[in-house]
């Protein structure tokens, strides 16, 4: 029997026993490094002949690795991909939109996200003067976005839900506070999540749009307090404000980087929130990247989450996935998604398939489209796989 204490454990303890782990048996490895002999050609000029075969990606003894502070078995993971062949072009960075700069007169919807733009600002300047004199040389600003997802699959149908997060930051407060609202389920979300994803599903099943479950979730608000202090050895955010209408809460989020050997980079990220009416939510996020300069990155993406509004105890999504980047701002990524839940004692695989994503600028560089496919099961429900599509509009003001 699981116990459900043990299960609430930080899973980043337990990721990070499992890497010293498989770290401390590598480590015990004798490595053999290439002996150089030198030897002379006809012409007297000296040649270094170094007695080493032609590298492979299963070679599990190849000095080139980092022996020091090296993850085990982990560290060939991403040689045996790049062994396999593609057919997919080289990464690049190269921009194929003009700036905004250049192109907000050129039509009205150009000359309306200014306008927006101008707009979130001065209300911004308005709402850090209630705090004190303001410095006209460091200006309060706001950064605004606008989702637009659209949900369809064959069992459910579809679904549209608007979505709005904002920030405006108050230097007034010593740069330390800013005014966050909108959608705060968003903030729960890794800055990099390769998914669509939904926290808040509509109320009821049968309904493409559910107005009231788009104005709760769009209603949050929050004074966030950053940084709260340098002497931490992760990042601190603390958030007090009021969601879904009437549900107080206060939220901390701690995250931390940490900078691996052999390319890899381990983030990790602790949530919890605390409200009068949805009381508590946990959530952990982690992520396991290797990444090398101007070349696709694998990465893991891991989520665990307790709410008491949930009916399961505990529930996780996992997403392994390659991705890739053709032109600045872009991505494609495409993995395997697994998911399941802890309930009554039972720790089940609920949920799993392939799935592929493709992200990029579209028209403007503050216009993004996003398609998400994904071929999942859904063995609660009793669904064999099945096709699912997300296209996700996102405007940034």
């Amino acid at each position: 029997m699981i116990n459900l204490r043990n299960c609430l454990l930080s899973p980043l303890s337990l990721s990070l026993l499992c890497l010293m782990a498989t770290a401390s048996v590598h480590a015990e490895q004798n490595i053999d490094l290439p002996v150089a002999e030198t030897t002379q050609n006809n012409n007297g000029v000296s040649q270094s002949n170094i007695a080493t075969a032609a590298p492979s990606p299963f070679n599990f003894d190849d000095p080139n690795l980092d022996s020091n502070n090296n993850l085990g078995w982990i560290n060939y993971l991403p040689r045996m991909i790049d062994a396999t062949p593609t057919l997919f072009p080289e990464q690049s960075n190269q921009k194929l939109l003009p700036p905004t700069e250049q192109t907000e007169e050129l039509s009205w919807i150009d000359r309306k996200q200014k306008s927006v733009r101008a707009w979130t600002d001065r209300t911004a300047q308005r709402i850090d003067g209630w705090f004190g004199e303001t410095d006209p040389n460091k200006p309060a600003t706001a950064s605004l976005r606008i989702l637009l997802d659209n949900d369809w699959d064959e069992h459910d149908g579809y679904e549209f839900k608007p979505r709005i997060r904002g920030k405006i930051d108050l230097p007034t407060l010593e740069r330390r506070f800013s005014l966050v609202f909108g959608d705060d389920s968003l903030d729960n979300e890794l800055d990099d999540n390769i998914a669509i994803t939904n926290e808040h599903p509509a109320h009821q099943a049968d309904k493409k749009v559910d107005g009231k479950r788009i104005r709760e979730d769009n209603s949050s608000i929050a004074l966030r307090w950053s940084q709260i202090s340098k002497s931490l050895p992760f990042d601190l955010d603390a958030d007090l404000g009021i969601r879904s209408g009437d549900d107080v809460y206060a939220r901390l989020k701690a995250k931390k980087d940490w900078s691996l050997a052999n390319d890899f980079s381990f983030h990790a990220e602790q949530i919890y929130r605390y409200g009068i009416d949805s009381e508590h939510y946990l959530r952990t996020n982690l992520e396991l990247t290797h990444a090398r300069p101007n070349e696709p990155f694998i990465s893991n993406q891991f989520y665990l989450t307790y709410a008491d509004e949930q009916d399961d105890d505990l529930t996780w999504d996992n997403r392994t996935y390659r991705q890739h980047q053709f032109f600045h701002e872009n991505r494609f990524n495409y993995g395997i998604y697994t998911g399941g839940y802890y309930h009554n004692d039972q720790l089940r695989l609920n949920s799993w398939g392939p799935f592929v994503s493709w992200r990029q600028p579209i028209w403007r560089e503050w216009f993004y489209v996003q398609g998400d496919l994904n071929y999942f099961d859904d063995q609660r429900e009793d669904r064999d796989h099945y096709v699912r599509a997300l296209v996700r509009l996102e405007a940034l003001f």
